[in-house]
């Protein structure tokens, strides 16, 4: 076989992933499934691994899968029994009254509410949080969606309590291989997994700044009588301040604590310091902002469903400490379980499923820590919640079923989507003597674009993204990628990987299965295309930053990781 068709067979799942997906809008239940069987075609018959090794690495997969699903549970475990509890309505009206200007309503709501959610819950459920929120305030249905969906950006890559970490970055690397020379370098891979997470809070700290400012003139822009970009930056010492309260903790949080936690600690800061600024009118312009009347809004601004606040009327009102007091809760857990050593072993060590070597391969094992990973922790906290807002069985049992329906339907795709990354990690290992998919496509991509690659790194995460509509998935399929081209380049590869992961949470702005999500729950359909063209902006905005610092982290201002020893 000719050379050249080997970086192409490489890249042929992701680019089949993404002519099935974003070319002929296969949906990816039907999309995936036959990406995976031609992986599992690729490895057999091209790189002519072992049947037994691709058999072990689809079984790991499956583990994988399995303990994505139990954190994807646990999250919207823990958000339906809070909706069934009224604590989410009680949460919604107590946003109703903190100023009449739309801006630093879409601020508080849209960025600091959102970015909240992002980190408790993820998987898209922000904007079908916060898009009906807004529309209950007064906000046109495609704005509310617009704003929901740039809230998919900076909390994302520490959404669902760091799941694309957590999950999507540690999973997607080549584990054993890495530790092995990182060992030899006198490191570890705690080590190394802790300053990816820190230059992951870094990158997005930097670009993330100024995502409420860029939201409000989107609003002013394309939603406001005088189409003004103006209009919104008038709210600038505002919006700094309101970008400031959460990027400032999310990354000190990244930094000292993991992954876990930057989005929900960044947004429980932030909506303390912002709330009380704003009733106090504090930086907030003189002249407020508002819509045009309703009646002179174009027609496919407007939803199908008419959404009112409204505390919930079949159980006694929530208070709104009693309200958030679940999600301090969570948040205490979290911490307290990550850096107690003691509650740290229990949970790790006890209702934990591991499998080392299987099938007798080396370097493929998997194995699940149902109290120490995330989703124990929220269906624990959604437990307590039961107890602390006196809920009935009847409403428990609902918020499981909801629960349930959620994680077949996302189940079904991942099934086959994380056996095919497991794949591509583990064909190192075949007759044909070819180096693993990642690796022959990170050297095409060498040669290719040299030592510019690291400003394009973000946009690589971005379209994985847009293609699979998770910002978890992307890291997984492309993580070992991204490190094997630093190797080849020269660079780092804990600032690609986070470049990546970066790149990816950028993409979700754009992810049309995300996008169809959020309007649905305003009654918006069938202006999916025209969401996109206003999201691709702010995306935009951010990859071309997210790139230049990584570009500048690498070659101005030198930063290298453990195994830049290796390859100097």
């Amino acid at each position: 076989m000719h050379p050249i068709l080997y970086p192409f067979l490489a890249f042929l799942p992701l680019l089949l992933a993404a002519l099935l997906l974003a070319g002929f809008n296969w949906p990816a239940r039907r999309a995936m499934p036959l990406v995976f069987a031609v992986t599992t075609v690729i490895a057999l018959y091209v790189w002519q691994m072992p049947f037994n090794r691709v058999l072990a690495s689809i079984l790991q997969g499956l583990i994988l899968t399995g303990a994505i699903l139990w954190i994807i549970f646990g999250a919207i475990l823990l958000l339906n029994t809070l909706k069934h509890s009224g604590a989410i309505s009680a949460i919604r009206g107590s946003f109703a009254e903190i100023s009449p200007d739309r801006r630093v309503q879409v601020i508080i709501v849209a960025w600091l509410f959102g970015c909240f959610i992002e980190g408790a819950s993820g998987f898209g459920t922000p904007a079908a949080i916060v898009a009906p929120l807004l529309v209950a305030l007064g906000f046109p249905a495609m704005a509310a969606v617009m704003a929901g969906m740039l809230v998919q950006s900076t909390p994302v890559s520490f959404g669902a309590v760091g799941t694309p970490i957590v999950v999507g970055v540690a999973s997607g690397l080549d584990y054993e291989g890495i530790t092995e020379r990182l060992i030899v370098e006198g490191s570890n891979w705690d080590t190394f997994y802790r300053l990816i997470t820190s230059e992951v809070a870094v990158i997005h700290a930097l670009a993330g700044i100024l995502m409420p400012l860029l939201i409000c003139m989107m609003l002013t822009r394309f939603f406001g009588k005088n189409r003004s970009w103006t209009e919104g930056l008038t709210i600038l010492p505002f919006a700094l301040f309101a970008g400031a309260a959460f990027v400032v903790p999310y990354a000190l949080a990244g930094i000292f604590l993991g992954p876990e936690f930057p989005s929900i600690i960044g947004a429980l800061i932030g909506l303390a310091i912002v709330v009380p600024a704003a009733r106090l009118g504090f930086l907030i312009p003189r002249r407020r902002w508002d819509f045009s009347a309703p009646e002179n809004w174009p027609a496919e601004w407007m939803g199908s469903i008419e959404i009112k606040l409204e505390k919930c009327t079949a159980r006694p009102a929530v208070s709104i400490a009693l309200a958030w007091l679940p999600y301090a809760l969570l948040a205490l857990t979290l911490v307290v379980s990550r850096i107690n050593s003691d509650i740290k072993h229990f949970l790790s060590q006890h209702l934990a499923f591991n499998w080392n070597t299987i099938l007798g391969e080396d370097g493929i094992s998997g194995g699940i820590q149902f109290l120490y990973l995330p989703g124990g922790i929220m269906v624990l906290t959604a437990l307590a919640t039961v107890l602390l807002h006196r809920m009935a069985y009847r409403e428990l049992r609902a918020a499981a079923r909801e629960s349930l329906h959620t994680l077949l339907s996302a189940g079904f795709v991942l099934i086959f989507t994380i056996p095919m990354v497991r794949t591509l990690i583990n064909s190192g290992v075949n007759a044909a003597d070819i180096p693993a998919m990642p690796q022959v496509m990170a050297q095409w991509v060498a040669d290719t674009f040299g030592m510019v690659y690291p400003f394009f790194a973000p946009a690589v995460g971005a379209l994985g993204a847009f293609i699979a509509g998770s910002n978890t998935v992307s890291n997984l399929m492309l993580a070992q990628f991204q490190f094997d081209t630093a190797q080849l380049v020269g660079v780092s590869g804990a600032w690609l990987v986070a470049a990546q992961a970066a790149g990816a949470a950028a993409g979700n702005m754009i992810a049309i299965h995300n996008i169809v999500a959020a309007s649905a729950t305003v009654g918006l359909s069938g202006q999916e295309g025209r969401v996109i063209r206003m999201t691709i902006l702010p995306t935009l905005y951010y990859l071309v930053v997210t790139g230049i610092i990584t570009l500048a982290a690498i070659h101005v201002l030198g930063i290298a990781d453990p195994l830049m020893q290796d390859i100097s």
